[in-house]
């Protein structure tokens, strides 16, 4: 065959072709052999021995001589498999998995390279030859009867001879020869490396059908443009706003078209998950079943290639933390075969995808322990901390329960990077476990970034996008509202949304394009817009000054200038041509502290100022009664904070009760009860009343209160012992002498028993 351009231009092509097919075709390979050496179906067999043999043929006729020989090896120990004159074991299915490895890495060296020479690979065909070898007869009648490459038959000899030949040229010393195949594996290797660096990640599959559905598409588009261009020109309004809807139309047809054929099984994500259990656990020694549902589920391309390294350290991590070794297993009542699922599903317009095994879950006190040996949190939190909060400390950098680093795990990195990347892809994951029984991983993500719904929001006469991902829903404060609704506690605003506190965040102070002081301030036109977010699980209110509408967003990747701003997470140009910044939601809740990056854990050195100090420490509500006296609850008693107003008291015998919740709520004034004032000035009958709700056996209790003044962190130490009932004693918070209230010893000493309140 001539050297021409058009012949070397050939030749790319149908290298690159192979590459593909052949990529796709060892996936399919190791899937097929696995479920052979499971089930022993001769149907799998045969699928693997025809993929072997189509990799050797179209080698041996593109010459590729190292590869064609790996494949043909494994093809002479497939084809008495197949034949029934060897019997499968685990050390053959173990060998053919190592061959479809070499042959993997062969076909990458060629597309990084463009070249095939070498015997790098002698290790696998002695390998091959050996497990021949236990039936000698048949070894030698398999290299008698060479299978061929099927339609290449007739090439077969020629093929030889010119690799004879160039081996006695070589042998020879002709260096023509050898700068003549040098030159040409530097063509093959630039020819390849034009283009992406892997051609079986860079290409994709799409239905013929789908590709003409396109094609009547940009048709329809093609027409509709010369409409409007037509209309324009004649200034025929009625029919350029016809032209112009039906141009709506084609364009959303169009872009789910096109979004379809971007759009892949996570089957293609999951087909590589058998070989590595299988590996996996025959390095620990353990025994495992994967059962794999939901293969045909779709999802953007862009996500599939996200996920597939979360998603491998997950798996690793299941076989290596979660289930245990067989023994273990008999010794715990539990089948010696461990089981590992992994399921995927739409749900609420996301993907889910959930990993389950049934080991022995995850050791809470072994993690709360390993966290405070590592400094990640100190002694006090550790003992504070609930359990959701301790699971949460595997996604610490760093964390790691190991005993010893191995080549699965150890290292401390993992499970903060899989959280990461999952993160950015504007997706979620949730870790649930059950002691004995096992633990499941749920990771939800979008079906794809390219074209997203979003909320379009303004703030200082700027648009920004916000991700209806992270949308929970829209609150609107008017006039006395907005005024009465926003509150500081410890120096942050905070809203009342349905009973609990919402930290709000300013966008416009965060971004710095105007004074917060003025945000804060309201007046009788005041209109107070929150759009309330929930980020790693937790929910905040992002005040911004108009909220305009939502509509589907084409997502444009940010400029190196702008891509270290943690606030944003990409841009997108509107339909008046201006650009508009998407709004990083995670990005923007770090930012103003709302959630911190160790989850609002502080670090162990700060711990050691003071232990005994530690101890005492507590997170205290403090509050006024009457005008002069500062009382502190701890926080954990404060169920919630409520107004009510004069009017609502009513009476259930001596008892003060407000209807609260669908329920009668009793009512306690600390001014009346701990101070004994009983005479309440008329003004007091007025006011609304500061309440704070406490829960005790199911049932709400309310404490009357003067005024909410902060939330505090302080040692809660009794400097002075009082012998007032629900008085605790007196502590010093900033700097003024404070009485700590028993919430529960004013509840028990002043209610009135249920069958006397019944009575009355």
């Amino acid at each position: 065959m001539s050297d021409s351009p058009s012949n070397r231009e050939l030749q790319k092509e149908l290298i690159k072709d192979f590459i593909i097919e052949s990529s796709e075709g060892l996936d399919f390979f190791d899937n097929e052999l696995l479920t052979f050496e499971t089930e022993g179906d001769l149907e799998q067999m045969n699928n693997v021995f025809r993929i072997i043999h189509t990799i050797k043929g179209t080698a041996g006729c593109l010459g590729l001589n190292n590869i064609e020989k790996i494949a043909h090896s494994g093809e002479n120990l497939l084809s008495q498999l197949r034949d029934g004159k060897i019997q499968v074991n685990q050390e053959m299915v173990t060998s053919l998995l190592n061959l479809s490895d070499v042959l993997k890495e062969s076909i990458q060296t060629l597309e990084r390279t463009g070249s095939d020479s070498g015997n790098k690979h002698c290790s696998i065909l002695e390998k091959m030859e050996g497990l021949l070898a236990r039936n000698p007869e048949d070894s030698e009648q398999a290299k008698m009867e060479d299978p061929g490459w099927g339609l290449f038959d007739e090439e077969s000899e020629e093929e030889k001879h010119a690799s004879a030949k160039g081996e006695d040229q070589e042998d020879d010393g002709d260096s023509a020869a050898i700068e003549n195949s040098t030159t040409e594996e530097e063509n093959l290797a630039s020819l390849l490396a034009a283009g992406k660096t892997n051609l079986a990640e860079s290409t994709i599959r799409v239905d013929v059908s789908q590709l003409d559905k396109v094609m009547n598409m940009v048709g329809e588009l093609v027409l509709a443009r010369n409409q409007i261009v037509v209309n324009t020109t004649n200034r025929d309004e009625a029919a350029l706003l016809t032209a112009s809807q039906r141009l709506n139309i084609i364009t959303t047809e169009l872009q789910e078209s096109v979004m379809k054929t971007r759009m892949q099984p996570i089957g293609n994500v999951f087909r590589k998950f058998p070989k590595i259990v299988r590996d996996v656990a025959n390095e620990l020694g353990k025994e495992v079943q994967l059962t794999m549902d939901g293969h045909e589920t779709e999802l953007d391309r862009t996500i599939i290639e996200a996920i597939k390294d979360p998603l491998t350290h997950i798996v690793r991590n299941a076989i290596d933390h979660g289930i245990e070794t067989p023994d273990d297993r008999v010794v715990a009542s539990k089948a010696k075969e461990g089981k590992l699922s992994l399921g995927a599903y739409h749900e609420g317009g996301q993907i889910v995808i959930e990993i389950t095994d049934d080991g022995k879950g995850i050791d809470i006190e072994k993690v709360r322990e390993t966290a405070s040996q590592k400094g990640i949190i100190n002694s006090s939190q550790a003992g504070s901390m609930s359990e959701k909060e301790v699971i949460n400390l595997v996604f610490q950098p760093g964390f790691s329960t190991a005993g010893k680093v191995s080549n699965v795990s150890g290292r401390g990195v993992g499970m903060d990077v899989v959280k990461t990347n999952i993160e950015k892809t504007g997706g979620s994951i949730d870790v649930s476990t059950n002691s004995g029984l096992g633990t499941t991983i749920k990771i939800k993500i979008p079906l794809t970034l390219a074209i997203i719904p979003a909320l379009i929001v303004t703030s200082a006469d700027e648009r920004f996008a916000i991700p209806q991902i992270s949308l929970l829903e829209l609150v609107r404060l008017e006039g006395e509202q907005a005024k009465e609704g926003i509150e500081m506690l410890y120096g942050s605003p905070v809203h009342r949304l349905r009973g609990k506190l919402l930290p709000l965040v300013y966008l416009n102070h965060e971004l710095q394009i105007s004074s917060p002081k003025k945000e804060l301030e309201s007046d009788e036109d005041t209109v107070v817009n929150i759009v309330v977010l929930q980020a790693d699980g937790r929910q905040f209110g992002l005040v911004v000054d108009a909220i305009n509408d939502t509509e589907e967003i084409v997502v444009k990747p940010l400029g190196k200038q702008l891509k270290g701003i943690s606030s944003f997470a990409g841009a997108t140009i509107m339909g008046d041509g201006k650009v508009a910044l998407i709004l990083d939601v995670l990005g923007i809740a770090l930012r103003a502290s709302v959630v911190t990056e160790s989850r609002t854990l502080t670090s162990a050195s700060e711990a050691e100022k003071t232990e005994t100090e530690s101890d005492t420490m507590q997170t205290l509500l403090l509050f006024t009664v009457g005008e002069d006296r500062r009382m502190a609850i701890p926080l954990s008693e404060a169920a919630r904070l409520e107004k009510f107003s004069s009017e609502q008291i009513e009476y259930t015998g001596e008892q003060k009760v407000v209807q609260y919740r669908d329920d009668i709520m009793p009512l306690f004034d600390v001014e009346e009860l701990v101070l004994d004032r009983k005479q309440i000035s008329d003004s007091k009958q007025n006011d609304t009343l500061e309440v704070v709700v406490y829960s005790q056996a199911g049932r709400n209790y309310g404490l009357i209160v003067g005024s909410i003044k902060d939330i505090v962190y302080e040692s809660a130490s009794i400097s002075y012992q009082s012998d007032r009932m629900g008085v605790l004693g007196s502590i010093v918070v900033q700097g003024k002498v404070t009485d700590l209230l028993s919430v529960s010893q004013i509840v028990e000493q002043h209610s009135i028993p249920e069958s006397n309140a019944l009575a009355s």
